[in-house]
C-alpha cells in the first residue's frame, strides 16, 4: 500500500493564554493521498488554520503524530523543518504575499535561493513553474504589483511549485478575487492535481470546495463524521470532482 502524503493521527493541538487553556485541535486523525485534491471547511474557530498550521509544519502537536511523506516531523530539530518547509511544501496565501516591486520572475525565483538552487537553475525552473499555471511569458518581467488579482495569485501558485513540494498547502487562495477570477485560479489548481500534485485547501466557500476530490469538515477542533459531513454538503450543495 503506497504510503500517504499526509498522514496524522490523533493529533491534539492546546494552547495557554492568560484567560487559560484553549483546545484547538481534539484527536485530529487525516491521511491525504498522492495526487489527491483535499479540502478543509469550518467556520471561523473551528481549528481549521491551526490544522494547516500544523500541516506546514508552523506548528507541532501537543500530542499526536504527523508524518509527511512517512518522515515523523516531531523528530526534527528547527533546522530542519526550516528546510522541509522550504524545499517539500509549497505555500499559497490569500493576500498573495508577492514582493510587489520585484518582477514576476524574481518572485518565483526567491524560494530557490533560499534552497541554494544553482543560479544557472534558477530562471528556467521559475519559467518552468510559471508556464505551469499557464502565465503568459509577456507578464514574466512585470512588477507584481501591475498584476491583476487572478495573475497574482497564478504568480504564487507558481512561486508555491517551483521547489517541486511534495504537497502545496492553499490556505483561503480565493478569498480575495471575484468568482470569474476564482474559477481561473481553481482550474489552475485543478490541472495541477491531473498531474499529479497533492494539494489541500482552506475554504468557507462551497463553489471552491466543490472542485476538490474529498471534503472535510472541521468543528470545534474535531473532525466530522462521514454522516456528518454528507448532511453538510447536501445542504450546501457541494460535491467533489473526480
Amino acid at each position: 500500500m503506497a504510503i500517504p502524503v499526509i498522514d496524522i493521527c490523533n493529533v491534539h493541538r492546546v494552547y495557554e493564554s492568560e484567560a487559560g487553556f484553549m483546545h484547538a485541535l481534539r484527536g485530529v486523525t487525516l491521511q491525504v493521498a498522492r495526487g489527491e485534491m483535499l479540502c478543509i471547511m469550518g467556520p471561523s474557530g473551528s481549528g481549521k488554520s491551526t490544522l494547516m498550521n500544523t500541516l506546514g509544519c508552523l506548528d507541532t502537536p501537543t500530542l499526536g503524530v504527523y508524518k509527511l511523506e512517512g518522515l515523523d516531523v516531531s523528530q526534527l530539530t528547527d533546522d530542519e523543518l526550516a528546510e522541509l518547509r522550504a524545499t517539500r511544501l509549497g505555500f499559497v496565501f490569500q493576500s498573495f504575499n508577492l514582493l510587489p516591486r520585484a518582477t514576476v520572475l524574481n518572485n518565483v525565483v526567491m524560494p530557490l535561493i533560499y534552497t541554494g538552487t544553482p543560479r544557472s537553475q534558477r530562471k528556467e525552473l521559475a519559467t518552468r513553474a510559471l508556464a505551469a499555471v499557464g502565465l503568459p511569458s509577456a507578464y514574466f518581467y512585470h512588477k507584481s504589483n501591475e498584476l491583476s488579482g487572478g495573475q497574482m495569485q497564478r504568480v504564487a501558485i507558481a512561486r508555491a511549485l517551483v521547489n517541486d513540494p511534495a504537497v502545496i498547502l492553499a490556505d483561503e487562495p480565493t478569498g480575495n478575487l471575484d468568482s470569474a477570477t476564482s474559477d481561473m485560479v481553481m482550474k489552475t489548481f485543478f490541472r495541477l492535481r491531473s498531474e499529479g500534485k497533492t494539494i489541500v485547501i482552506i475554504t468557507h466557500d462551497p463553489e471552491v470546495a466543490a472542485w476538490a476530490d474529498r471534503i472535510v469538515h472541521i468543528r470545534d477542533g474535531k473532525l466530522l463524521t462521514d454522516e456528518e459531513e454528507r448532511e453538510i454538503i447536501a445542504r450546501t450543495g457541494g460535491r467533489g470532482r473526480t
